[in-house]
Order: structure tokens, then sequence, then C-alpha cells
């Protein structure tokens, strides 16, 4: 036996009281929609279903890998711009992703530390974005919602002189890069308190211990420099305004912060 999850009847009973408990908690306990972890867990039952049966289509081949990376990487900018609430900025949500992502991968990818075959760059591309994507969203919801809060502290701080872009980031950069907390957690505890899935994974497939450790190192400190670019990307475009939520809140009729012009003269 080679320690891998076997699929029967009583995975299929385990995954459902989990899903249930999931959902009764988030109910009852008032913190959410329930259905909403019930919806989570079909989704992510149905799309592994899915990966699974095309997953050894696309790894035969390089240019399907390539574009599998590609949708992947697609799918979480979009995702990482509804969460953030700026689905109109998609392309600058875009490009603070690929400022993490794409030199963390080409790193590691062209120095050869991960051997250039699609059975090695599907899982590393799918964690390294995975996590951009998360740090991404937290990053820009915490930014966006401290210039909205903290208004006054921004119009303070343009009286005594900062230019506009300075003054946001003087507001909005400290609580951003909260985004890096758990990415930092579970890297100075790893081995301590938690075991990562591709560590554990490694094992399940029949790599040795150092093997895995090894591997594992190499992802999570990867993601961690993925992430921190990422976030510093992200502060740096909603400090300019590129991101920012101002069509939504205008349908809301709430406040929202736009950053100030500076004037091009002298006043009329």
């Amino acid at each position: 036996m080679n320690g891998a999850i076997e699929f029967g009847p009583a995975l299929v009973v385990v995954l459902a009281l989990l899903t249930l408990a999931g959902a009764a908690v988030m109910r009852f306990g008032e913190l959410g929609q329930g259905r909403a972890v019930v919806w989570a867990a079909v989704r992510a039952v149905g799309q592994l279903a899915l990966v699974s049966l095309v997953i050894t289509v696309i790894l035969r081949s390089g240019w399907l890998t390539g574009l599998f990376v590609l949708l992947m990487f697609g799918i979480a900018a979009v995702t990482a711009a509804a969460r953030i609430g700026v689905p109109r900025r998609l392309g600058w949500v875009a490009l603070a992703l690929a400022a993490g992502v794409a030199p963390v991968l080409a790193l590691v990818l062209l120095s050869g530390v991960v051997p250039p075959r699609p059975i090695t760059v599907v899982p590393i591309a799918g964690i390294v974005i995975g996590g951009t994507m998360t740090a991404t969203s937290l990053a820009a919801r915490r930014a966006l919602d401290e210039l909205v809060q903290r208004h006054g502290e921004y119009e303070a701080a343009l009286a005594l002189g900062f230019l506009p872009r300075l003054a946001a980031l003087e507001i909005c950069r400290p609580s951003a890069g909260q985004a890096l907390i758990p990415a930092l957690d579970q890297t100075r505890t790893v081995g301590l308190v938690t075991l990562p899935g591709a560590y554990v994974g490694l094992l399940l497939g029949g790599a040795g211990p150092i093997q895995a450790g090894v591997a594992q190192a190499l992802v999570l400190i990867g993601l961690l420099a993925a992430e921190a670019i990422a976030v510093l990307t992200t502060v740096q475009l909603v400090a300019a305004g590129f991101i920012r939520r101002d069509e939504q809140v205008r349908r809301r009729r709430v406040f929202t912060w736009t950053p100030r012009r500076q004037p091009s003269g002298a006043a009329r």
C-alpha cells in the first residue's frame, strides 16, 4: 500500500459530512450563508474531477501545459478582481499578479532547479499563482478600505504638501502589508505546526523525506517572494488610482476615494 487516499463510499460520506458541518456552522453561527460552503465544495469536487480527466492529456504536451498555466493565471486574475470589487480593473489586477508570478517561475525554471517538464511545471505554477492571487486580493481590499475609512488623514497629508500618490501610500501601505502574514506564518512554522501539501503529496507519491523537504522549501520561499512582489505592486497601483472601486461605489451611493490631480498651473 502506497499511502494514497482511496476513492470509495467511505470517502464520499466523509466529504458530505464535512461539507454539511461547515455549512451548518456558517449558517447557525451567523458567519454567512451556509450554501456558500456547499457550493464551494461542489465546485471543488467538480473542478478536480474535470482536471483529473484532462490532465493526462495536457501533461503530454509542452504547448498544452503552457496554455493550461495561462488559463490558471487568467482565472486567478478574474477571481482576484471580483474579490476586490473591481471587475473593470482586471488588467491592472492581472499586472499585479504577473509582477509576482512571472519572475519567480522564470527563475526556478530557467535555473534548472525545477525541471521544465509538464509534470513539475503545472503543480509549481498552480501553487504560486493561487497563493499570489489570495495575497493580491487581501492587499487590495485592505488598501482600498483604509483609503475610504481614513480619508481625513489622506486630506491632511495633502494639506501638508504630500503628492496624492505618496499621501495614499502613507495610509494604505501598512495595512496592505498584512496580506503577507499567512505566507510568513506558514513559512515560519513549516515542519513544526504544519506539513504543507507539496511535502505530503511527494511523500504519498513515493519520494523520500529529504527530497520532499527540499521541494517544499523551494515552494514556500518562492511563494513568499511572489506574494511580496505582488503586494508591493498592488499597493502602488492602488495609491496611483489604477485599482479603485469608483464604479461600484457610485452605484451604492457611498463615499469612495479618488486620487486628486495636481494642478497643471497656477490657480485662476
